[in-house]
């Protein structure tokens, strides 16, 4: 593939107390034909992070229409699974025409540095407002799944909700320092809020460098099959890279990371990571909006597909 890297299209500007910091995780949703609502986590002061959105131009995605000026969830109650924080991952239209907004709640623990589960939000008015379907994770702990159930992308098809998502109960010191040990699941539910407490593993970690994988994005293409978009966490590099495959079923992948064509650029917001694709196609392009350096420190970026 070849992209043209278009540069940022919003970072924070720090006025707004819940929104300090960091643009995270872009996650691109078509509201209509004109605009592309990139549902994003912003962080406040003690980077602690809640969902907002930067609505762009469907042609021109640099272009900002409009930026939250609430966010659409608060963190959890204390003790809750989300008290320390909620990264949306995942917006997707269910069959009754609502919104169904999934995130990665973040608890910090003792023993371990934290806890990342699934909740789910609702909204009745085209992502305008959103409410909690359940105070408790939909993704909770489970024997097999033990501290990671998050960084959940879902579909409605077919009559179902399918769900790829991070899952580990490993931690690992690297250079002195814990870090979590994931890797890709998928899940099945009737009704987008009941899953079960295992998912199947789709890509599993391989390579000695490999501890873990980002938030995956998944699309269907013209011919039936999928194309997978996800970052890898590596050791030697301390930060993500992008990868990218392909697969008949959704389950069974096939790792092209040497065909996307997105990697970091010296000198720049991306210079050390990238990470967070999530590609959108509309009125005859392909956008790709992602996130560089220090997990969206600088905002949230795009890049156009020039040729596949």
């Amino acid at each position: 593939m070849l992209w043209e890297k278009l540069g940022i299209v919003y970072a924070p500007t720090g006025e707004l107390e819940w929104a300090r910091t960091h643009a995270m995780v872009p996650t691109p949703f078509l509201l209509d034909e004109n605009t592309i609502r990139v549902f994003v986590t912003l962080c406040d002061g003690g980077m602690i992070g809640r969902p907002g959105f930067v609505d762009v131009d469907a042609r021109n995605p640099l272009r900002v229409l409009r930026v939250s000026e609430s966010p659409l969830l608060d963190v959890g109650a204390p003790g809750n699974f989300d008290d320390h924080g909620l990264v949306t991952c995942s917006v997707t239209r269910g069959p009754d025409g609502r919104l169904f907004l999934y995130y990665a709640g973040f608890e910090l623990c003792q023993t371990i540095r934290y806890r990342l589960l699934t909740g789910v939000a609702v909204s009745d008015d085209n992502g305008e407002t959103f409410r909690r379907a359940s105070e408790t994770a939909v993704l909770e702990r489970s024997a097999d799944e033990l501290f990671f159930r998050g960084g959940p992308f879902v579909i409605f098809d077919g009559g179902i909700f399918k769900m790829w998502y991070v899952a580990g109960s490993e931690w690992e010191d690297i250079d002195g320092k814990q870090m979590p040990v994931y890797e890709l699941r998928y899940l099945e539910s009737p009704n987008g809020i009941d899953w079960g407490p295992k998912g199947e593993t789709v890509l599993p970690i391989t390579g000695p460098d490999e501890h873990g994988f980002g938030r995956p994005w998944v699309t269907k293409n013209a011919d039936g099959s999928s194309s997978l978009f996800y970052s890898v966490r590596r050791r030697s590099l301390r930060a993500y890279r992008m990868g990218y495959a392909t697969s008949a079923d959704g389950r069974q992948w096939d790792r092209k990371d040497e065909e996307l064509g997105l990697d970091v650029t010296p000198g720049s917001f991306d210079s050390d990571a990238i990470m967070y694709a999530a590609t959108i196609s509309v009125h005859g392009n392909t956008w790709c909006f992602y996130n560089g350096n220090g997990f969206g420190e600088n905002g949230f970026a795009v890049a156009q597909l020039i040729q596949e």
